[in-house]
């Protein structure tokens, strides 16, 4: 009885986590990102690591390259909506294209991060943790602020 309870608990366990959680880094969980929006429209390298980031791809695409990781709960969006509508109209009139994002090798976005598009996060850039970025970042700089602004260059190696 004790072994078919366990192989019982040991089988719930794989379906909970291949549901809501993927291994990385050996036996740590993380939460699985989300989509919404084509998921033609968007590339994430097999380097990267971007925990449980909501991704939006109704108006444009999303690359997130080489080395690339995230913390906790960033969202890339590119979706955005006509403004010049109103009522139910302007919840329907969605952009279809041009919010393209685009974040470059070996980039650091801190927790609660927001990306809008359409930008270019250049490489080995680091987004600190709560701001949002609205336009290109440089390579090998620090941005913090609402809208996100460089405030330290990083050395080049």
């Amino acid at each position: 009885m004790k072994i078919l309870l366990r192989s019982l608990h040991l089988l719930i366990r794989k379906f909970f986590l291949s549901k809501f959680y993927t291994k990385t880094f050996g036996i740590v969980y993380l939460l699985k990102p989300h989509l919404f929006g084509d998921p033609k429209r968007l590339y994430i390298s097999n380097s990267a690591t971007i925990n449980n980031a909501f991704l939006n791809t109704l108006s444009g695409t999303i690359t997130i390259n080489d080395d690339v990781f995230f913390g906790q709960n960033v969202s890339v969006l590119t979706g955005s909506h006509n403004m010049n509508r109103f009522g139910k109209d302007r919840y329907m009139a969605v952009i279809p294209k041009g919010n393209d994002i685009t974040i470059e090798r070996g980039v650091w976005v801190a927790s609660n991060v927001t990306i809008i598009g359409p930008c270019i996060i250049g490489e080995y850039a680091v987004v600190a943790a709560g701001y949002v970025v609205t336009k290109n970042v440089p390579p090998y700089s620090v941005v913090a602020g609402v809208p996100a602004k460089v405030v330290k260059e990083i050395p080049r190696p």
